[in-house]
C-alpha cells in the first residue's frame, strides 16, 4: 500500500487563470480560508490550525500573511520564546558542551537530542512558521548529521547559523555554512592541509551544495576546490574544541574551478575562499539547481521548466536573495496548480498532527513529559530532524515517503495522539466536548465540523463514508452529545481524519 496520488485527494480545487477557486462552503460555521490561501499556508507552515487561519484572515489573506512571515523579526513569537527557555543547554559553547560531557554533567548526545526536540517544538508552536520551514529546507540542503562524533559539539551553533541566514541571501548562507566548524568536522575539512588535502567537502560543495553534477566540473576542479578550503581547522584534541584558521595549512597554489580563477597567493586564504564561494553561489548552474530543489519542495516532484526558470531568474536578478526568490515561486501559476501534489514527510506529518489536534505542549519536567517523550515517537516515524547520515540530506520526493511501512507507522502515531494514549504528560488537550458542533447533529455534521477545524477544508465524501463504515452507522444518523463523545466515536473520527489523504498531503 502506498499513499494515493493527488487524484485521490477529493475536491481538488479548480484553477482559473492562476487562482484557486474554492470548492466548499462553511455550513459547519468554522472559519475557513479561500483555497488559494489555504494552499499557500499549508506549504509554508507546519499545518493549518484555527489560530493560524485567524492570523491569515487578519493579515488580509494568504499572500499578505506570506509577506509578514518573510520578516520573522517583526513577528511576535511568545510561544517560540517560551520554548527557547526550556533547553538552556543548547546555548552553551562547544567548549562548555565538551567539558560537561567529560564531567558527565550533561552528555552532548543528550544536548543534541534536545536540539531535535526544540526544533520540532518550534515547528509545532512558533508563530514564525515560514522561517521554521526554510530552516528545515536549508538544513537539509547543507546537511550536517546531528550525531556525528566530532561535529556534534558544534552542531547546535551550526543550527544558529542556518537560522540567522535562512531568509537572507544564499551567498551569505553558503559562506557561513561551508566555513563553519561543524561542516568542517562532518566532511573532514577540519583536517585538510596543503600537504594532505581532503576532498570530501570540496566535492560535496560542488555536487550537493551548489552547481550539481551536470555543471561540467572535473576531478581537477574537485581537487582545486579542496585546496581552496584548506586552513579552516578544529582542534578535537583541545578541551575547547577550538576552531581557528591556520595559515600554515592553507594551500597557496592558483585555483581554477569551472569559470573561477584565483591566484590564491596569500597564506591567509579566507578572502580567496569567500570569492570562490560567492562565485559558486551566483553561478547559473547553482541558480537552476536551487530553483529546481525549491520547486520540488514547495510545488511538485516534477516542476515544469517554466517555473524553475522563473525562480532561477529571480534568484540571479536579486543577488541570490532568498525572499524575492520565494516570491517568484509562489507568484508563478504553477505553484497553485501543485495543490495536493506533495506528500508530507514523516516529521512534517507529526508536526501537522499535533497542530491539528490542538495539543498545547508544556514545559517538560521528566523523561515522560510530552516535549521529551515525543522524540521517540517521531523518530519511530522515520525522519527525526537532522539525523540523515549522508551529506545529501533527507530525500524530498514523494516516493521516498510513500511506502506501506511509513503509512502504517503514521497511522499508529495518529491513533496514539488522537486517542490520547501516549505521550500525555505535561500537555493540554482540548476537551472532547469542545470539538463538537451544536448538538444534536448528524454524524456527517460532526465529521465536517472537525474536518474544517483539523484540515482547513471539508473532508472528502470517501473520507466521510469510510468513517461511517468504521463506526458502523449512517452519515445521516443524528447523535446526541453523549453518543458523539462515546470512546471510539470521537477518537475514531479524529484518527480517521488524520489518516486521510487530505492530511497526509500538504
Amino acid at each position: 500500500m502506498t499513499l494515493a496520488p493527488s487524484r485521490t485527494v477529493p475536491a481538488r480545487p479548480q484553477t482559473r487563470r492562476g487562482r484557486l477557486v474554492a470548492t466548499y462552503d462553511d455550513r459547519a460555521g468554522t472559519a475557513v480560508l479561500d483555497a488559494s490561501s489555504r494552499h499557500l499556508v499549508r506549504r509554508f507552515s507546519g499545518g493549518l490550525t484555527p489560530e493560524l487561519t485567524a492570523e491569515v484572515k487578519a493579515a488580509g489573506g494568504g499572500r499578505q500573511w506570506f509577506e509578514q512571515q518573510l520578516k520573522p523579526g517583526r513577528v511576535t513569537d511568545a510561544p517560540g520564546d517560551e520554548i527557547d527557555s526550556w533547553y538552556p543547554w543548547l546555548r552553551l559553547s562547544a567548549k562548555q558542551m565538551f567539558q560537561n560531557d567529560q564531567a558527565e554533567t550533561r552528555s552532548v548526545w543528550d544536548v543534541a537530542t534536545d536540539l531535535s526536540r526544540w526544533t520540532t517544538l518550534r515547528r509545532i508552536a512558533s508563530k514564525r512558521q515560514l522561517q521554521e520551514v526554510m530552516v528545515d529546507f536549508w538544513s537539509n540542503l547543507l546537511n550536517v548529521s546531528l550525531f556525528h562524533d566530532d561535529a556534534i559539539f558544534w552542531r547546535m551553533d551550526y543550527d544558529r547559523v542556518i537560522r540567522a541566514h535562512a531568509l537572507t541571501t544564499f551567498d551569505e548562507l553558503l559562506n557561513a555554512a561551508i566555513t563553519h566548524p561543524a561542516m568542517g568536522l562532518y566532511l573532514d575539512n577540519a583536517f585538510s592541509s596543503k600537504e594532505s588535502p581532503n576532498e570530501n567537502l570540496g566535492r560535496e560543495l560542488l555536487e550537493l551544495h551548489t552547481v550539481g553534477v551536470d555543471a561540467g566540473y572535473t576531478e581537477d576542479h574537485v581537487k582545486a576546490s579542496a585546496r581552496m578550503l584548506t586552513g579552516y581547522r578544529v582542534d578535537i584534541w583541545d578541551p575547547s574544541f577550538r576552531a581557528f584558521y591556520d595559515t600554515s595549512w592553507h594551500d597557496t597554489h592558483a585555483v581554477q574551478v569551472l569559470g573561477f580563477h584565483h591566484a590564491n597567493r596569500e597564506r591567509d586564504g579566507r578572502a580567496a575562499t569567500k570569492a570562490y564561494l560567492t562565485y559558486l553561489a551566483k553561478h547559473p548552474a547553482t541558480a537552476n539547481r536551487l530553483a529546481r530543489r525549491l520547486c520540488m519542495k514547495f510545488v511538485s516532484d516534477q516542476p515544469s521548466p517554466a517555473i524553475v526558470k522563473a525562480v532561477a531568474k529571480a534568484y540571479l536578478a536579486n543577488g541570490t536573495a532568498i525572499k524575492p526568490t520565494l516570491r517568484a515561486l509562489v507568484d508563478h501559476p504553477d505553484f497553485i496548480d501543485g495543490a495536493g501534489l506533495k506528500v508530507r514527510m514523516p516529521t512534517e506529518d507529526y508536526v501537522a498532527t499535533v497542530r491539528a489536534l490542538g495539543i498545547k505542549i508544556l514545559k517538560p519536567t521528566a523523561d515522560e513529559s510530552f516535549a521529551n517523550a515525543m522524540y521517540w515517537q517521531y523518530s519511530d516515524n522515520g525522519q527525526p530532524p537532522y539525523e540523515w547520515p549522508a551529506p545529501n540530506g533527507y530525500p524530498e520526493v514523494d516516493g521516498a515517503w510513500a511506502s506501506a511501512g511509513r503509512v502504517l507507522t503514521s497511522f499508529t502515531v495518529h491513533r496514539d495522539l488522537a486517542a490520547r494514549w501516549w505521550p500525555t504528560d505535561q500537555a493540554q488537550f482540548p476537551k472532547f466536548a469542545s470539538l463538537l458542533p451544536p448538538m444534536p447533529a448528524t454524524l456527517a455534521e460532526v465529521i465536517d465540523h472537525n474536518g474544517l477545524r483539523m484540515l482547513g477544508q471539508r473532508p472528502s465524501a470517501a473520507c466521510r463514508n469510510g468513517i461511517a463504515e468504521l463506526l458502523g452507522m449512517s452519515l445521516t444518523k443524528r447523535l446526541t452529545k453523549d453518543q458523539a463523545l462515546d470512546y471510539w466515536t470521537i477518537r475514531g473520527i479524529l484518527a480517521s481524519l488524520l489518516d486521510s489523504p487530505q492530511h497526509l498531503h500538504r
